[in-house]
């Protein structure tokens, strides 16, 4: 019998196909995220994703976008948003990075695109950690969040905020006042860069969301999910 069992568990017979749960985030994100807004009964959660990088690989909200939910999302490196350029058309992409004030800052592009910075010391990091090196420096405008919020969003958060800014994540969330607009639903790395397993995780930031209001829901060591401790409490 138990033959039997692992044998139908690994040809995936008699599964229906509609059971499947696809993923495009790097641990699973999207999916953890979308049981929360589930729960809370939001079926097409508006989403900002800064730091986008690709409209599908490693997205933290590309699974959305496929359900019906449309957003903002935020790439400060001109090639890749090219690619949000073409394939999603339906929400509002913008070729900026955020920053504290508006204006243009050095942007540092890496030999792996996923690594690409505002950050010259997050930069040189890559390179003791592995392979990885400055290959281009470009200045780019920034914009402050709030100022993004204005103009596309009537000054309101959208439900999910997702940051992946590469060394910066710290600098967008506390531009962001936490305690009178927020999202209902925050997933950011929280772990420095490392090709060895050493990364060091970013507890201080951790601490900082929660006192802004919210519970740590899950940690896929990678990246924290946080709710709204208010809106979870009170489902």
């Amino acid at each position: 019998m138990l033959k039997n069992l692992a044998k139908k568990l690994l040809t995936n017979q008699g599964t229906p196909r509609d059971q499947y749960k696809r993923s495009y985030s790097q641990c699973g994100e999207d999916l953890i995220v979308k049981y929360i807004f589930d729960v809370l009964a939001i079926s097409k959660p508006a989403y900002m994703d800064i730091g986008a990088h690709h409209p599908y690989y490693l997205s933290n909200t590309a699974l959305f976008y496929e359900l019906g939910s449309r957003g903002i999302n935020i790439e400060p490196d001109p090639t890749l948003m090219q690619v949000f350029l073409q394939y999603r058309k339906e929400d509002m992409n913008l070729n900026i990075g955020i920053s504290e004030t508006k204006g243009d800052l050095d942007f540092y592009i890496i030999n792996n695109p996923v690594l690409n910075t505002f950050s010259r010391d997050e930069a040189e990091n890559y390179y003791k950690e592995g392979d990885y090196r400055i290959v281009d420096q470009k200045k780019v405008p920034v914009d402050t969040i709030q100022s993004v919020l204005m103009q596309y969003c009537n000054g309101q958060c959208p439900e999910f905020l997702s940051i992946d800014a590469e060394g910066v994540d710290e600098v967008v969330l506390k531009s962001l006042d936490l305690a009178r607009n927020f999202p209902i639903v925050i997933c950011v790395e929280t772990i420095s860069f490392s090709n060895t397993g050493k990364g060091k995780k970013n507890h201080a930031l951790i601490e900082f969301i929660q006192s802004q209001g919210y519970l740590l829901y899950a940690d896929t060591y990678i990246n924290s999910i946080f709710v709204r401790r208010e809106k979870w409490e009170n489902q």
